[in-house]
């Protein structure tokens, strides 16, 4: 018998390659009159916008020069401005000689937000290492035990904003999953008391609830018994996320059809494991844009927490831009800011 012999398609050249990444390019931004108008618009708007954006970032802007005047007399950008007030940006009144203790915290929150996003990291260890790195972020920023010790008055800046956001997102994400739950149970008594403290919370706005923990809370508890400015706003805004949180995860276990409930229970998982295994991985893969938008939420809500005299990364900003012999380069800061 004889064999068959197939000829191999033959592959394309480069220059077929790149003819055709031009061909389906042009067809994109020109295939229709409509395309068309918009590439034009499009091209006629980086044009106009972006040499003049050039020239106030990089060409015409002031970068080293320590002096507030250059600055006045520049035509571009005050990124010397950012160079001479980048530690009160970044740490607020933090003392200047133990300034390196808050940037070590910065760094270790962002090298474990960084390793937490690794799904292979997803394991029970990971929590006792976040537990491990709260303790030594607090001894980092307070100070004890050998540091000279720094009161919450005087933190200030990018650590305030992170820790703020990591504690509350933290604790608040198991909190609002109970509550979650407890929304959904069929005893009256643990349903009715989620709706009234879940209700409650989010029938008030933020400010009202560190105006209450700041103000008011010093005035019903003695002294001794008052904790200090820095928990008393990080509780509230544990509680106001818990609330928000506990809403968006109701609403993925609401999409969970009944069939998965059922198909744990004739396999005999018991209700915590029901949810545990089956029920809330669904619940919370459902809830994830939900998720993004209120944690986005609560990283902004941070900056509320100056009614409690709390600097955060935007205050200190402000504060930074408060003095008399600079001229006050706001968007250049809250650029740097972010």
């Amino acid at each position: 018998m004889k064999a068959l012999s197939l000829p191999l398609p033959a592959e394309p050249m480069p220059g077929q390659i790149r003819f055709g990444a031009l061909r389906r390019s042009a067809i994109l931004l020109f295939g229709t009159p409509l395309n068309a108008v918009l590439t034009l618009l499009f091209g006629v708007l980086l044009v106009t916008t972006v040499p003049p954006m050039l020239h106030w970032l990089v060409i015409d802007a002031v970068l080293f020069d320590p002096s507030p005047r250059a600055c006045r007399m520049a035509t571009g950008a005050c990124w010397s401005f950012i160079y001479a007030k980048s530690g009160q940006l970044l740490f607020g009144i933090y003392p200047l000689d133990e300034r390196w203790r808050p940037a070590i915290v910065c760094v270790l929150i962002l090298a474990l937000l960084a390793w937490s996003v690794r799904p292979a990291s997803w394991a029970p260890p990971l929590a006792a290492l976040w537990v491990a790195a709260l303790v030594l972020i607090f001894w980092l920023m307070a100070g004890g035990f050998g540091l000279a010790e720094v009161p919450t008055s005087s933190w200030g800046g990018l650590p305030v904003t992170l820790i703020l956001t990591v504690v509350a997102i933290g604790v608040a994400f198991p909190v609002g999953i109970l509550l979650a739950l407890a929304r959904r149970s069929t005893m009256p008594t643990i349903r009715i008391g989620a709706v009234v403290l879940i209700e409650s919370v989010r029938g008030l706005p933020l400010l009202s609830i560190l105006f209450v923990a700041s103000i008011m809370m010093p005035l019903f508890l003695p002294e001794a018994l008052l904790p200090d400015k820095f928990v008393r706003a990080l509780v509230a805004l544990t509680i106001f996320a818990a609330a928000y949180l506990a809403e968006v995860i109701r609403g993925g276990l609401q999409a969970i059809p009944n069939g998965q409930y059922e198909a744990a229970a004739a396999v005999g998982l018991p209700f915590w494991r029901t949810q545990y295994l089956v029920i809330l991985p669904q619940a919370i893969r459902v809830a994830i844009p939900a998720l993004a938008n209120t944690i986005i939420v609560m990283i902004k809500n941070t900056s509320l927490v100056l009614v409690v005299g709390l600097f955060d990364l935007i205050s200190s900003g402000k504060a930074a831009l408060a003095d008399p012999d600079w001229p006050s380069p706001a968007a250049e800061t809250f650029l740097f800011i972010g």
